[in-house]
């Protein structure tokens, strides 16, 4: 019972102090003001938090903690919610804002210790009692305004993504044409406004996955800026490419990271000719080239052509290949025209190739000739066989 009757005096002792404190709450929101701006360099600026605001954030703290001391009551911490997500929104750095309190947790903590000694009203259990008490309030106090200082910074990624996100669809399909608009899509993108440009479509894994997850840092510490957008089936970037500055860099990036089909555009000057960049990347996607997931449009044309029209492709493939379909050893002739193709034309390459003799090439090159009418010197018809082939090649199995 006694240590109950001495946890009440003390509880008293601590509320008449703290009372006598809040009735000078006005001169010690000054005092505190005067104390952070010393002490906190740099966070006192009239664009981001004027003398006026860190006084009345003063007072407002003193006015929620204080009375904690007279009670068993939490303190009340809706204004330190408040202020942690007034001064993300406003860009204050949040080590400048923890500083801050904790200047302020110091203040209150000294103007306490120097009210009870100057009126004699606060004994030294009571000193320690106060200690333990306030510290924990003020715990509550800075966790609560962290903790919506970090909720505010992620409420604002959000947006500035989702708000990016909508500006490379409106990109990609040809909604943004006004130079003017481009400049600012440039600058919210945070991108260049001046090409050149590329677009790459990358192959999902599925629906809602993305093919690359942050490929824009990672394209960032390559020196390349770049925006990306997530689609039903693709993974979508627009990714600038400032003169000097080889393809190649993009395509080493992308063919690291690539699990699915990439296809990049060729290159285009103004953000205005993204939505048929777009076409061509996807073009380059459906004709990627066996042994590389990354495919670009200028270098593998073949492919790219035998993609962009595949009901005329189908035609081509019936007309000049279908003739090789009753041959038993068809596929044993597509390879060796695929070897003799990606040979430059040479029999002894394509041989080395295929573990075969020259004269097997030969033999069975002719035997290609004979079936389909085809002459594999005459360029037209080497032309023909090339592009049925790519297109039997894409075809699926």
């Amino acid at each position: 019972m006694d240590t109950v009757d001495d946890d009440a005096d003390l509880d008293r002792q601590l509320a008449g102090l703290a009372t006598s404190l809040l009735g000078r709450l006005d001169e010690l929101a000054e005092a505190m003001a005067e104390w952070i701006q010393k002490e906190v360099t740099a966070y006192v600026d009239s664009a981001l938090v004027p003398y006026a605001d860190l006084r009345e954030d003063c007072r407002a703290q003193l006015n929620s903690i204080l009375p904690a001391l007279c009670g068993p009551e939490a303190a009340d911490i809706s204004y330190a919610r408040q202020s942690g997500r007034r001064r993300a929104e406003l860009g204050v750095p949040l080590a400048k804002v923890m500083d801050s309190y904790r200047v302020g947790g110091r203040f209150i903590w000294e103007a306490l210790v120097a009210e009870a000694q100057s009126t004699n009203t606060l004994s030294s259990e009571a000193l320690v009692r106060a200690a333990s008490r306030i510290w924990l309030i003020l715990d509550d106090f800075t966790d609560a305004m962290a903790d919506a200082y970090r909720d505010a910074v992620a409420d604002r990624i959000v947006a500035q993504e989702h708000e990016r996100s909508a500006l490379v669809a409106a990109l990609l399909e040809g909604r943004i044409t006004e130079n003017e608009t481009l400049w600012e899509a440039a600058e919210i993108l945070r991108i260049s406004h001046r090409g050149p440009f590329v677009v790459v479509a990358a192959e999902v894994p599925e629906v809602g996955r993305q093919a690359f997850p942050e490929m824009e840092a990672r394209l960032r510490s390559a020196g390349l800026a770049s925006a990306w957008r997530l689609l039903a089936d693709l993974q979508v970037g627009i990714v600038v490419l400032p003169e000097g500055v080889r393809l190649d860099r993009l395509v080493a990036v992308l063919t690291k990271h690539a699990e699915h089909r990439v296809g990049v555009s060729p290159r285009f000057s103004t953000l205005d000719g993204t939505r048929e960049a777009l076409r061509f990347a996807r073009f380059a996607l459906l004709g990627a080239v066996a042994g590389s997931l990354v495919t670009l449009f200028d270098r593998s044309p073949l492919a790219v052509a035998v993609a962009s029209t595949p009901e005329v492709m189908t035609r081509i493939v019936s007309s000049t290949l279908g003739p090789l379909d009753a041959a038993a050893d068809r596929e044993v002739l597509l390879d060796t025209l695929g070897a003799w193709r990606d040979s430059g034309g040479s029999t002894d390459r394509a041989a080395k190739q295929l573990f075969v003799h020259p004269n097997t090439v030969r033999q069975r090159l002719r035997r290609i000739a004979e079936l389909t009418g085809c002459t594999m010197t005459a360029p037209r018809d080497v032309a023909r066989l090339c592009l049925a082939l790519e297109a039997t090649r894409q075809q699926p199995h």
